[in-house]
């Protein structure tokens, strides 16, 4: 009977699992039935990639929610990279977690949930690129007029290639210097993003020459076709371009985030080719039709210089005009030159004579005397006021000498130093006046010897004599003497009273032997006489 019950009571009929088995069972079944499947919904909880590589975010809508990982594998391979909030639909399968019993989706592609969505994403980064700064049209560099070198980013094998090529030949050919890239699918945006980082990166001085200006060109195409230029890499590649960039990507109505971030917007690839040369033909046009007015105004330059050359010259008087008024000036200075020399000699001579006439002997005698006499009163007047200071002391000391006796034995001490200190001022200012004294005798004979050395009395002792006519003027020459005039001669010693004679027929007189002797004794050098 227990073996009857115990064995009733087993569930005989259900398979044990461990729990291992069980999980890789649920595995199995849900990646058979959800091997391939398209989820649609918004990206939450998106960080970036993981330092492995992989990306590990969620998938949600209004009313549920489903973790999602995308490989490192499959991320480099995404045509769009996932963002925080974006609407996609995610391709992959359907996997489950044993060790904690979750299920998640492995997405190997992944695109934005439509054209709206696309457009959305577009807008916002719009947005933030625009805050950052990198739209900003005060940084935007001018395209050089004619650049040696053009650097083009574009694929190699389309036909952007050839029209650019084509339509820069046609209108000034230069240097092209071609980057080839892909401009649609995975890795396109980081191509284009090394292309124009590379450009920039070639010296300056290098084996490949640095372009001058950069073209990045694509033909027109989908939204999602162009969808490489929106790409953040390339849009702040263009951005950071210091060789100007022109973005020439689609048609006329297609716009890209590159072509906000490049300094110049072309509508189409050959248009960015316009823009970056000029037309040769027109230059060499514009030249020639500037060379020829240049000509032109070169010649109407000439002949009206020429012109007005011409009526100065006319104007202009002849060699012989021009010299004749100077040549006249220097005959009359020349002229005159002789008759100037002789009245400035009369001149000088008249102002000599007047500066004799106030320097008479007796005028200097006359005021040595008073300049002695003036000297004398004032040592006179000194003397006297030395002994009246010399009484008053006395006197002073006197009384002193007599109060001496009411004075204690205490101030008789002060009183002899004091007596000593007068007697030591009197003998300084005996000092003081003898030296004044000698000072003044000492400047007197400095002047007498002076107004002596100008003195024509020394002339006088050397043997010369001074001829004074009636009135006692000094006579100078023999003209202005007549004949029978009384005259007398100053030597030295006296004067000799004398007539005048016919110089002309009249014979000297001969010397007597004492007077020769006299002469030759005053004048060794037999020199003629002053006067």
């Amino acid at each position: 009977m227990s073996n009857f019950f115990s064995d009733s009571a087993s569930p005989s009929n259900l398979s044990e699992f461990t729990v291992s088995e069980l999980s890789g069972s649920i595995k199995r079944t849900i990646e058979t039935a959800f091997d391939h499947v398209r989820v649609r919904g918004e990206i939450s909880g998106y960080r970036g990639p993981h330092s492995s590589g992989h990306a590990y975010f969620a998938l949600k809508d209004d009313k549920a929610r489903i973790d999602a990982v995308v490989w490192k594998g499959s991320f480099s391979k995404l045509k769009y990279r996932p963002e925080e909030g974006m609407e996609v639909i995610a391709t992959g399968r359907i996997t489950t977690f044993p060790g904690s019993s979750k299920y998640q989706i492995v997405i190997e592609q992944m695109e934005p949930a439509g054209a709206g969505a696309l457009m959305a994403m577009l807008e916002e980064r719009k947005r933030r690129f625009a805050a950052e700064g990198l739209f900003d049209p005060a940084a935007k560099q001018l395209l050089p007029f004619l650049p040696k070198v053009i650097g083009v980013v574009t694929s190699p094998t389309g036909a952007v290639i050839r029209d650019i090529l084509h339509r820069i030949s046609d209108r000034f050919p230069v240097h092209v210097l071609v980057w080839p890239v892909k401009v649609q699918g995975e890795g396109s945006g980081d191509d284009v993003a090394n292309a124009i980082r590379g450009f920039n990166a070639l010296p300056l001085a290098g084996n490949i020459p640095r372009p001058d200006v950069l073209i990045v060109a694509r033909g027109g195409g989908s939204l999602e076709d162009l969808w490489s230029f929106n790409d953040e890499a390339v849009v702040r590649a263009a951005a950071e371009s210091d060789i100007p960039l022109i973005s020439a990507v689609g048609h006329e109505t297609d716009w890209t985030l590159i072509d906000y971030a490049a300094d110049m917007r072309a509508p189409t690839p050959t248009g960015a080719a316009e823009m970056a040369v000029p037309v040769k033909a027109e230059l060499q046009a514009q030249v020639a039709g500037l060379s020829a007015r240049l000509q032109g105004a070169i010649s109407r330059q000439m002949d009206n210089r020429r012109q007005g050359l011409r009526a100065l010259t006319r104007a202009l008087p002849s060699l012989d005009q021009l010299l004749a008024l100077p040549r006249r000036r220097f005959d009359e200075a020349a002229a005159g030159l002789g008759r100037g020399l002789e009245m400035n000699t009369m001149a000088k001579r008249r102002h000599f004579e007047r500066a004799a006439a106030r320097l008479s002997p007796d005028m200097l005698a006359r005021r040595l005397m008073e300049r002695r006499q003036r000297i004398g009163e004032r040592m006179m007047l000194a003397e006297r006021i030395v002994e009246r200071l010399l009484e008053r002391q006395k006197a002073r000391l006197g009384r002193f000498d007599a109060s001496l006796t009411a004075i204690p034995a205490r101030l008789k001490g002060q009183t002899e130093r004091a007596r000593d200190r007068l007697e030591s001022l009197g003998r300084r200012a005996d000092g003081a006046v003898v030296s004044d004294l000698r000072r003044a005798r000492a400047a007197i004979a400095a002047q007498d010897r002076v107004l002596q050395s100008l003195s024509y009395m020394n002339v006088l002792k050397r043997g010369y004599a001074v001829i004074r006519d009636g009135q006692d003027r000094p006579v100078s020459r023999a003209e202005g003497l007549g004949t029978g005039e009384a005259i007398a001669i100053q030597f030295a010693d006296g004067r000799v009273q004398a007539v005048t004679g016919d110089t002309a027929t009249t014979a000297p007189a001969k010397p007597s032997p004492k007077a020769a002797a006299r002469k030759t004794e005053q004048d060794p050098d037999n020199q003629g006489r002053l006067f």
